[in-house]
């Protein structure tokens, strides 16, 4: 069966009758296409060179000239006027760069002109081909003598005047691209930051990686896990909440500045700062700790802000401006907690005392909690949201921190900070626990929270356990969100910065 056959052929999902009148329209329209012989969505059409390379080529044309030269474009309508003898269209690339065609009687002939007329909708990707040359107003034109429909639009364009929600930008984030210049704008500065952040990791001689999303059991993090199956195994696995585990078996191994970008899963919460599947790097460092993490962390971020903003100084999408260079603040996790209840608190302060000052707070406790995890919350609620930063937030609660080195000098805290910018947490580093007699007490103890009922808590990874007693280096590890960076460059929720985020299904 061929292309046109096909597409003449395969039945609509819809029923006509129950569509709405624009859809019928664009439909018959479709329908009429065919009729005449031609496909409405055929495998090639014209084209020459981009809009944006016409665009640089003749960038400096004067007003009401004719180059004689032909080139063919393709792109969208996005503006269309029709008069009697003459027509205009707005044709947009993908990147955003335009383009006018002109249509005029004595050029094109009068039936090519009524097709224009009669076929062509707001939404439609089409070819032009004709002359380049500028109007009487100066604006850089392709006058056309021929056109073809790369592909009929069968659903209209949303109203220019009445803006997506967000709830429809992140749903239809193809309809978000083709409207929307700040969609498109974000779509590219992804790459330009993953770029920027593997440039960096390449200068410092890490090596990027790749360890399983899919593994037996869930570790490297305090999170809830995704659960599938293997029918091939005939076993339980685990969608991956961290590749911490995996990237210091790597050390372990030589391996010893490492770093990998990877998507992470959490079956948990979602909000403006945390989506259940999301990006995320990770990076470990042989001889190194949670101050030289620090540093790299800050440069990271650093040049992910000249790459896309040509400075340290970042404007986020409602105009203001947020500074990101320099060297950043720090300050200690208990001093902040402490501040903000207007008592002192410290990793030693008991259990009751805590659940004092939460009752007086008015949280819920939750009886499950451990210490640390008591103090973790009341921070939360007394301090995080007036941390602007950018700011280190240091000393996290040992039990918290299963997989981190006891701090060198202060009892009861762990090597750990977590950085704060805008009120939410972008990274989080530490000076990594490589002892695995201590190791494996720590994950035992987790282990009991998870016989508990703590969803949370990490199981006991006999193999990781295994690499450890084989020596692992000291060192500093990082991990930090790459959607979470590009709200911190741009001030957007995390929905936006993520080009797929999900969704629930529609209602039928």
């Amino acid at each position: 069966m061929n292309e046109k056959t096909n597409s003449q052929n395969l039945p609509f999902v819809d029923d006509a009758d129950d569509l709405p009148e624009q859809l019928r329209i664009r439909r018959s329209k479709r329908a009429a296409i065919i009729e005449r012989g031609v496909e409405p969505y055929p495998v090639e059409v014209p084209r020459t060179k981009s809009i944006k390379e016409i665009r640089e080529t003749h960038k400096d044309l004067a007003i009401d000239v004719a180059t004689g030269i032909i080139e063919s474009i393709a792109g969208r309508i996005i503006f269309k006027r029709d008069t009697g003898k003459l027509c205009f269209a707005t044709v947009r690339e993908g990147d955003g760069t335009e383009i006018q065609a002109m249509f005029s009687l004595d050029k094109v002939g009068e039936e090519i002109l009524n097709l224009w007329k009669s076929e062509v909708d707001l939404g439609d990707i089409v070819s032009v081909t004709g002359e380049v040359i500028t109007s009487k107003r100066g604006e850089l034109s392709i006058l056309a003598s021929t056109w073809k429909m790369a592909a009929k639009s069968l659903r209209p364009l949303p109203v220019e005047h009445k803006p997506l929600s967000e709830e429809t930008r992140v749903r239809m984030r193809y309809v978000d691209l083709i409207v929307r210049p700040e969609a498109r704008t974000n779509a590219r500065l992804r790459p330009n930051v993953m770029r920027s952040l593997r440039e960096t990791f390449h200068n410092r001689e890490f090596v990027e990686v790749e360890t399983p999303m899919l593994q037996v059991m869930h570790g490297g993090a305090a999170a809830r896990p995704f659960k599938t199956l293997s029918n091939a195994y005939d076993m339980e696995l685990f969608l991956r909440i961290a590749p911490e585990l995996f990237l210091k078996r790597c050390v372990v191994g030589g391996i010893e500045r490492v770093f990998e970008i990877n998507r992470n899963f959490r079956n948990e919460g979602a909000d403006s700062s945390h989506s259940p599947e999301f990006a995320m790097i990770e990076s470990y460092e042989a001889y190194g700790d949670w101050n030289s993490v620090a540093a790299l962390t800050r440069q990271l971020v650093q040049d992910a802000a000249l790459a896309t903003s040509g400075s340290h100084v970042v404007t986020h999408h409602d105009g203001r401006e947020v500074n990101l260079g320099g060297t950043w603040e720090e300050a200690s996790l208990f001093y902040l907690l402490s501040k903000g209840v207007g008592q002192e608190v410290t990793a030693l302060t008991p259990p009751a005392e805590l659940v004092k000052i939460a009752e007086k707070l008015g949280m819920k406790v939750d009886p499950k909690w451990i210490t640390g995890k008591l103090a973790e919350e009341i921070f939360e609620h007394v301090a995080v949201d007036k941390l602007v930063g950018p700011i280190f937030v240091k000393g996290f609660p040992i039990d918290t921190s299963p997989l981190v080195r006891a701090h060198r000098e202060i009892p009861g805290i762990s090597e750990k900070w977590d950085l704060y910018i805008d009120g939410f947490e972008l990274a989080t580093g530490y000076s990594e626990l490589i002892d695995p007699v201590i190791q494996r007490e720590r994950l035992v103890e987790q282990a009991a929270l998870g016989s508990k009922g703590d969803l949370e808590a990490m199981q006991i990874d006999e193999d990781f356990l295994r690499a450890m007693e084989y020596a692992m280096p000291p060192m500093g590890g990082m991990g930090m969100g790459v959607d979470r960076l590009l709200m911190a460059l741009t001030g957007l929720g995390i929905r936006e910065t993520i080009l797929f985020p999900l969704v629930k299904p529609e209602e039928s």
